[in-house]
């Protein structure tokens, strides 16, 4: 399966189980951010995975980006805890430009 395949598959926000998820589902294997959300409209993303057979080709990135999308669109504001959601900013801080919350920087 290619990027641009991967590119259009639809995020799914999993938050009916106690751990919260936004998921992209490829053939049979998910990858996925784990996430807390906050009463205050602060969404927490704590853990990044991709299947390790997909590692490497991007759906990472993809994840991250689609996650961000879902945030702007749902006026939240984020906090970047996972490792790979903050280097992934780090290499694109136009992408978090309104979207981090109050005491979060990217840099």
């Amino acid at each position: 399966m290619k990027n641009t395949v991967w590119e259009k598959l639809p995020l799914i926000n999993n938050d009916s189980g106690q751990k919260k998820r936004f998921e992209l589902h490829i053939e049979n294997e998910t990858a996925f951010i784990e996430y807390i959300q906050a009463k205050n409209n602060i969404i927490y993303l704590t853990h990044t995975e991709v299947p390790r057979s997909l590692e490497g080709n991007g759906l990472g990135a993809i994840i991250v980006s689609k996650t961000l999308e879902f945030i702007e669109k749902n006026g939240f504001k984020m906090a970047p805890l996972c490792p790979f959601v903050a280097s992934y900013l780090k290499r694109n801080p136009n992408k978090a430009t309104g979207l981090l919350a109050p005491g979060f920087s990217v840099g």
